[in-house]
């Protein structure tokens, strides 16, 4: 009798074994815990096939050395760092230990990868070919990684010499400030650049490049043809603050828009915007964003009332979508809702600065796709980076997505 309530115990807790395990399998697979946003892979939406998917879980047996596969932890993201599109339905967003893919426009996000650092910048050359590059903290080398499949698989895809804004133009040659590449990233070479530069200087391709100069009383902006060989000055301006920082943007050889830097004071800093498409021989001054605690824009007097300023009073970030469409936000530290937006759709003849004002006091993450369809990410280090979205040029917006919060 006594062997026989052994046998019936025994089979009793094998039962509830079974079943308990059966609970976490379930548990695994990347459900949402209650209450968040879902950023499990989205339901394929009309303007993207499934082959077109940026956001299927990846599969690959060897993810890129000191990296790993998102695995049961599949779900949480944090503080977004970067983002890119490749048309107004797939992107990628990255940030600390991830990187994402939509295939819906945001409303729902997939992990990708697990790197162990920062997701520093993202480049898209279309659909499927994508670049991370993960800050390692000194400066002086960056790690790639890339897809080739639309996030399905990541791999090392080399180095990047410097922090600046990189852009592939092919599978293989891509330029990062003064840097360039024609093995997609293995090897790069440095490429000449005027004396006393601010900021980074810009490659648009391996002839054509543009910098912002120092001068004893202002600034120039200096553009080669040649590779770096020569420079020729196409633009000079006074300024009575020396520039500090600047930002430089192409969307063609012969287009080039400019974004100088000037001082900081109480929670303010000025900065100008130029733009050219005929390769500098005519230039068009789209911004001019003074403070009375940062001084004059600069290239500019205090006084200037004919040049356009932008919303807030600090730069947020520039990002240029062809030849006659850019779009520049802007920043109020002071402000309880920090965070704007403005625009141009004629090369600067114009601008817009758009209604809305959001919450987040970090950087600021735009893409764009054309003129109308636009992500706006405001993101802060303490609460939940939001994903707002707009196809009509930002006569209306939507928030998508809430991605989780940072961790502590």
């Amino acid at each position: 009798m006594g062997k026989l309530r052994r046998s019936h115990t025994l089979l009793l807790l094998c039962s509830i074994l079974l079943i308990g395990a059966a609970g976490c399998s379930a548990g695994n697979n990347g459900a949402s815990p209650s209450g968040s946003s879902p950023v499990s892979s989205p339901a394929a939406s009309p303007a993207a096939s499934p082959n077109e998917s940026a956001s299927a879980a990846p599969t690959s047996a060897s993810p890129p050395a000191d990296s790993a596969d998102p695995g049961t932890d599949s779900t949480k993201t944090g503080k977004v760092t970067a983002v890119r599109l490749a048309n107004p339905m797939i992107g990628w967003a990255g940030g600390d230990g991830w990187i994402a893919g939509t295939a819906d426009g945001g409303a729902h996000w997939s992990i990708q990868l697990r790197p162990q650092n920062v997701v520093h910048q993202i480049f898209a050359l279309n659909k499927d070919k994508a670049w991370a590059s993960l800050a390692s903290g000194d400066h002086k080398s960056v790690k790639l990684v890339r897809t080739t499949d639309g996030g399905k698989h990541w791999e090392d895809g080399g180095t990047v010499p410097n922090d600046s804004f990189f852009h592939f133009v092919s599978d293989l040659e891509a330029f990062s400030g003064d840097a360039h590449t024609t093995d997609g990233g293995k090897t790069w070479t440095p490429m000449t650049t005027p004396g006393k530069t601010v900021g980074d200087v810009y490659f648009h391709d391996a002839k054509n490049g543009w910098a912002v100069t120092n001068g004893q009383h202002g600034f120039s902006i200096r553009k080669t043809s040649d590779g770096g060989k020569t420079w020729t000055t196409v633009l000079s301006k006074d300024s009575d603050v020396p520039p500090t920082n600047s930002v430089i943007r192409s969307a063609g050889k012969n287009d080039a828009w400019v974004e100088v830097v000037g001082g900081s004071g109480m929670s303010q800093t000025s900065y100008s915007l130029f733009h050219t498409r005929d390769g500098g021989k005519s230039w068009q001054p789209v911004l001019a964003n003074s403070g009375a605690g940062s001084g004059p824009a600069p290239g500019f007097t205090m006084d200037e009332k004919k040049v356009p300023r932008n919303g807030g009073n600090s730069p947020g970030t520039l990002y240029v979508a062809s030849p006659d469409v850019a779009f520049m936000g802007g920043q109020c530290q002071a402000c309880d809702k920090p965070n704007r937006l403005g625009k141009t759709t004629d090369g600067g003849e114009t601008w817009v600065n758009l209604k809305p004002e959001y919450s987040g006091f970090d950087v600021q993450q735009i893409a764009a796709a054309d003129a109308d369809h636009v992500w706006w990410i405001n993101t802060d280090g303490q609460e939940p980076s939001k994903m707002y979205v707009t196809s009509d040029g930002g006569a209306n917006w939507k928030l998508v997505h809430t991605f989780d919060k940072p961790s502590a």
